[in-house]
C-alpha cells in the first residue's frame, strides 16, 4: 500500500487465486493517527479483508486479528492497533487475553447437520436418508468436505461433479448435485451469510436424456432366470413379480403382509408418499417363504440377517458375469435391477391388463380427476393382474416346448 492507508486503497486491494491469501503491510498517518509497525490489511480469495497487527514477543511472532473490513473502518482498526502495540511494549500479550475464536463451519459439518436435523429428522425423515449420506460420506465430502462453508465458490463444486463425472458417470454427478443441492438450500433458510454456490446449468444431462425405455426381452429373462439363486437371486425374482421399486422390495417386512397375501408399504416409506397396498401372486409369495428367517422381520436378509439386504452392487455384477458365461458371449447391454419394473408393466399389458390397473400395481399417482375423486381400492383387479404377470413370465421361462415346472416350486427349492 504505496499510497498510504486508506478506505480507497483499501477497497482496491487485488483478490488472490482461490485458496490464498495476501497480507499488505504498510505504515501510514490517517486523521492524525499514526499506524504502528506490523499493522496491515489480510485479503483471502473468498474476498474478506481483515486488519491485523503483526508483532514479536520474547522472540516468537504472533498476528493478532482486529476486526473484519468494513465492519472495522481503518482509523478505528489503527486505533487499536497502536494500544495493542502499547501493551505488546510493556511485555503483555494480547492473544492471552482473547477468547478462541468459533471453530469455522466447514461443507462436512453442513452436511452432517442437514442428515442430523433434516434427512433424519423423527417425526419426517427423508426416504432416502441413507442414499443422501452415503453419497455425502463417499463423493462429497473427499472433495469439498474440509472447506469453510462461506469460502466454498461455484468453481469448487464444478470441479467436484467432473470427478465425479469421470469417475461414477453424469448421471452419479447429477444425483450428487441433486443432494447438495437440497442440503445447501436447507443451510441457506438459517444462515443469513450463505448463498449455496449452486445455479441453474450446472447438471451434466437432461431429465429427457436420462429417462429410460429398457425393457427386458423374453430371451434376456428366460436367459436371467435360472441364475438367479441365494437372497439377491430371490430378490430379483420379486422386483420382477411384484413391479416394485428395489429399495422396498429389499426392505420387505413379514409383518406387513397379510393373511390374504396384501402387502401394505406405509406412506412413510413409499415413494409418493401415499400407502401401497399390493396383492402379491401365489408365484411371489412362494418366494418369500422360502427365504430364510432371521433376527429382522426384513424377507431379504443381509449378511448379518439383522439388516435388510443392500449388496446390490456386488450381486448385480456376479450376475452379469454369470449372464456372460452362460450366453458365452457379451453381458446383456445397458441393464439395471430398475429396467425390471418397466419390464413388469409391459408384460402386463401384453396379458390385457388395462393400463390403469398396471399403473395402480405399480403404485403410480393416477393423475386428473379420477385420481382425486376414485377411493376404489381396486385390490381385486390388482391381485388378477400380478396373478397374469406371473402367469405370463412363467410362459417365457417355459415355453410349450419345454417340459413345465411352475416357477413357486423352483423357488421353493433355491
Amino acid at each position: 500500500m504505496a499510497n498510504g492507508l486508506n478506505e480507497a486503497a483499501i477497497k482496491a486491494l487485488p483478490i488472490p487465486d482461490r485458496g490464498n491469501k495476501v497480507h499488505y503491510f504498510a505504515g501510514a498517518v490517517l486523521q492524525g493517527q499514526t499506524a504502528p509497525r506490523g499493522f496491515g490489511v489480510r485479503v483471502t480469495s473468498a474476498a474478506a479483508k481483515a486488519f491485523v497487527l503483526n508483532y514479536r514477543l520474547r522472540g516468537r511472532e504472533y498476528r493478532y486479528t482486529i476486526g473484519q473490513y468494513p465492519d472495522w473502518s481503518a482509523l478505528r482498526a489503527v486505533r487499536e492497533a497502536r494500544e495493542l502495540r502499547q501493551r505488546i511494549d510493556r511485555g503483555e500479550n494480547p492473544l492471552n487475553d482473547r477468547t478462541p475464536p468459533p471453530a469455522v463451519k466447514t461443507v462436512a459439518d453442513v452436511l452432517d447437520e442437514f442428515m442430523a436435523r433434516y434427512a433424519r429428522n423423527k417425526s419426517r425423515p427423508l426416504r432416502s436418508a441413507d442414499e443422501y449420506e452415503r453419497t455425502f460420506d463417499r463423493l462429497v465430502k473427499p472433495i469439498i468436505g474440509k472447506a469453510p462453508m462461506y469460502d466454498l465458490r461455484r468453481s469448487d463444486v464444478v470441479g467436484m461433479l467432473d470427478r465425479i463425472e469421470d469417475k461414477n458417470g453424469p448421471v452419479m454427478a447429477d444425483r450428487t448435485l441433486a443432494y447438495l443441492r437440497k442440503a445447501f438450500n436447507w443451510q441457506a433458510t438459517r444462515d443469513d451469510r450463505f448463498l449455496p454456490p449452486i445455479v441453474k446449468g450446472m447438471a451434466r444431462t437432461k431429465p429427457k436424456e436420462r429417462a429410460r425405455a429398457r425393457v427386458l426381452s423374453d430371451d434376456e429373462i428366460r436367459l436371467i432366470w435360472p441364475l438367479l439363486d441365494g437372497t439377491f437371486g430371490a430378490l430379483v425374482k420379486a422386483l420382477l413379480l411384484t413391479a416394485q421399486r428395489r429399495g422396498e422390495v429389499a426392505e420387505m417386512r413379514r409383518s406387513e403382509i397379510a393373511a390374504d397375501g396384501v402387502w401394505t408399504l406405509s406412506a412413510e416409506r413409499y415413494k409418493t408418499k401415499r400407502a401401497n397396498f399390493v396383492p402379491l401372486s401365489r408365484a411371489a409369495l412362494d418366494i418369500i417363504k422360502a427365504q430364510p428367517a432371521g433376527a429382522a422381520d426384513y424377507v431379504f436378509l443381509g449378511r448379518t440377517r439383522r439388516t435388510p439386504f443392500s449388496g446390490f452392487g456386488k450381486g448385480k455384477a456376479a450376475l452379469d458375469n454369470a449372464i456372460t458365461e452362460a450366453n458365452g458371449g457379451p453381458p446383456l447391454p445397458n441393464w439395471t435391477l430398475h429396467d425390471l419394473r418397466r419390464t413388469a408393466k409391459t408384460l402386463m399389458v401384453r396379458t390385457g391388463v388395462r393400463p390403469d390397473i398396471s399403473e395402480r400395481v405399480l403404485g403410480h399417482v393416477i393423475a386428473g380427476v379420477e385420481g382425486v375423486y376414485d377411493r376404489h381400492s381396486y385390490l381385486d383387479e390388482k391381485r388378477e393382474a400380478v396373478e397374469k404377470l406371473a402367469a405370463m413370465v412363467e410362459r417365457i421361462i417355459y415355453p410349450k416346448s419345454a417340459v413345465v415346472v411352475p416357477i413357486r416350486d423352483q423357488s421353493e427349492r433355491g
